[in-house]
């Protein structure tokens, strides 16, 4: 887990002389900007002829020895007569990097390391782009090919690691964060177009650009994709190089065999995540994900005995969940650390959360996190394994009963499943009419209508200035899963809207802090196996995550394997937003977007409205959050 940087040039340079060291000065600056990514060391490697340049941070977590730094050249230079032919910079963990170290072994490569990013060069050795076919875990890495004079690139299965860019014809210049290219130079320009989006509908990404990010004249690299370059001779290519087709469906799954699997899958993500050579614990929070995550550790034992949990608390707010974590600790015997969190607290730490955000957050809860891995860095914890991801890919929101009714409609299932009546059984309000049946039977006319309610709801957001509205407002977008069932929400969610923007705020709240966060939830053969699961396995009898908590049953206590409630980790925002402070920085955010003809001017004569994290139309929080960012 590091922070990495790099420059690769269409025009070669001599190795000496004032462009040599103006490409160091510009990598240095490039590192110092995400230090916090990797506070363990720092490296810096320019090739021969000066076409290619990485910077490195970095966060040991494995072989922390110093054979281990980056950047990685392989072969291994052992005398005047050998070149490397490839280097390496990688942010992230490889967690079969030792299954296939055994197996390149076997094919007559030597090791002189521990570490996972040997391994990955030597794979790249020997498979070239088919070896992210091979890789299990969360990474961003690049690779100089001297032979070729190739750059080579790829970010994981999810978007866990960042990858972000800028080419402009006469080079290439990435980093895992946008501050490090911005320190090589390159502008900082707001995208109006993903400002609109967010302030009137919420939207943090672009569905139908995944490479879209909220500055101008820079990109990310979409999950699941790898990046080719030869400068000088062709322009960058991007490519897919994995993805699920959620409409396959083993439709004569035996149940007790998927539970077997499930929990075989889920135990052997967790068994390869908590391989580190530093402390590992657990983000508690209480809920079914992450309880779930701290008691197949416990079972395992494969970590050391001081296993800690670390958890938000929200003293005196109804949803505050700290008994639950509580309880889940004490029946583990776990070694426990809590954080109260407030609205003082989100006033002071407002610019450095901003700061390492980088673009527009959505609610409060983005701060509990940051605060989380806050205390795992005060209490030396290096490695914190965390829940998400089951929610997107297990059906954990309310939300998704909509989906799950509407496909069984269309089976006529629907009245005689009983799973309405279960559900309001459980607690659960989710609504289903006219419009559920309408989608159900026509979801092409569905999707046009829904699309069109929501730009016309954006585009009535009346604190708006008319001109922003009329410049922004063509380039408005909205988007809907393309399969109206269960399967097709969940994967909507999971890759193409929704999860990557969770990963993104976890990702900056664990470096900014020096922190590495594993999603065991997110293994990709463990989600393969769920997406060919009926919907029934997800969702039954009222239940959602029906097959986990069918898994977890009589491993954790009823009480958290069968809780009905979903909180869904919400900090009291609404009362938040009533801290002076707060109302302050709202004003003062009002303020800046009417000087940038965002807001109109009456905007500001506006009482803040305080409301809650998921409030659909939280329109102060958006424009706190946005502010910045202008």
């Amino acid at each position: 887990m590091c922070g990495i940087a790099g420059i690769i040039s269409a025009a070669s340079s001599a190795l000496q002389g004032d462009r040599h060291i103006t490409l160091q000065i510009r990598l240095k600056a490039m590192t110092d900007a995400i230090s916090h990514r990797g506070p363990d060391g720092e490296g810096i490697w320019i090739n021969t002829d000066g076409r290619a340049g990485f910077g490195h941070r970095r966060l040991s977590i494995i072989d922390l020895s110093a054979a281990a730094a980056q950047p990685m050249h392989y072969p291994f230079s052992t005398g005047s007569d050998i070149t490397s032919r490839y280097t390496i910079i990688h942010n992230g963990e490889i967690y079969n990097y030792r299954e296939l170290r055994d197996e390149l072994s076997r094919e007559k490569y030597v090791f002189r390391t521990q570490s996972d990013t040997e391994v990955m060069l030597a794979a790249y050795d020997y498979w070239q782009e088919d070896c992210l076919d091979q890789f299990e875990g969360m990474f961003a890495f690049a690779i100089w090919d001297e032979q070729e004079k190739e750059f080579f690139a790829a970010r994981d299965r999810f978007g866990e690691k960042p990858f972000f860019y800028h080419y402009d014809g006469s080079g290439l210049v990435f980093g895992s964060e946008m501050k490090a290219i911005w320190a090589a130079g390159v502008s900082k320009t707001p995208n109006l177009k993903m400002l609109f989006n967010f302030i009137t509908l919420g939207y943090v990404d672009n569905p139908g650009k995944p490479g879209e990010v909220f500055f101008e004249n820079i990109h990310k690299l979409p999950p699941a994709s790898f990046l080719k370059y030869r400068p000088g001779k062709e322009e960058p290519v991007i490519e897919k190089y994995w993805d699920l087709d959620p409409s396959l469906q083993d439709k004569k799954t035996d149940e007790a065999a998927a539970i077997e699997k499930f929990n075989s899958l889920l135990k052997e993500s967790i068994n390869k995540r908590l391989r580190s050579d530093v402390l590992t614990g657990t983000s508690l929070s209480g809920g079914l994900d992450s309880s779930s995550i701290a008691a197949i550790s416990h079972e395992l034992k494969a970590s050391n005995q001081s296993h800690k949990s670390f958890t938000a608390i929200f003293p005196g707010f109804e949803k505050d969940e700290s008994l639950f974590a509580d309880q889940v600790a004490r029946s583990l015997g776990l070694a426990s650390y809590t954080v109260p969190v407030s609205a003082e607290g989100l006033a002071r730490d407002w610019d450095q959360l901003v700061y390492h955000q980088e673009e527009p957050f959505s609610s409060a809860s983005i701060y509990a996190q940051y605060k989380v891995f806050e205390l795992a860095h005060q209490n030396g914890v290096k490695v914190l394994l965390d829940g998400q991801g089951a929610d997107e890919t297990l059906a954990g929101y309310h939300q998704y009963y909509k989906w799950y009714w509407q496909e069984l409609f269309h089976q006529r299932k629907l009245f005689r499943s009983g799973e309405i009546k279960a559900a309001r059984k459980n607690g659960v309000n989710e609504g289903f009419g006219p419009r559920n049946i309408v989608a159900s039977l026509f979801p092409d006319l569905a999707t046009v209508v829904l699309e069109r309610q929501y730009l016309v709801k954006a585009l009535r957001q009346d604190d708006l200035n008319r001109d922003f509205v009329k410049g922004q407002s063509k380039d408005a977008y909205y988007s809907r899963p393309a399969h109206f069932n269960l399967n097709g929400a969940l994967f909507f969610n999971t890759f193409v809207h929704g999860l990557e923007e969770l990963l993104r705020y976890a990702d900056r709240n664990s470096m900014a802090h020096g922190r590495e966060c594993r999603l065991p939830f997110l293994d990709h053969s463990l989600v393969e196996f769920v997406f060919s699961l009926p919907s029934h396995f997800k969702i039954r009898q009222g239940w959602t995550k029906w097959i986990l908590r069918e898994t977890m049953k009589g491993r954790l206590p009823d009480t958290i394997a069968w809780r009905k409630e979903k909180i869904g980790f919400e900090p009291p925002q609404q009362e938040w937003m009533n801290h002076k402070d707060i109302r302050e920085r709202v004003q003062e955010a009002r303020r800046k977007l009417i000087q940038h003809s965002i807001l109109a001017p009456s905007a500001l004569a506006k009482p803040v409205r305080a409301l809650s994290s998921h409030a659909p139309d939280n329109f102060d929080w958006r424009y706190l959050a946005a502010a910045p960012f202008i």
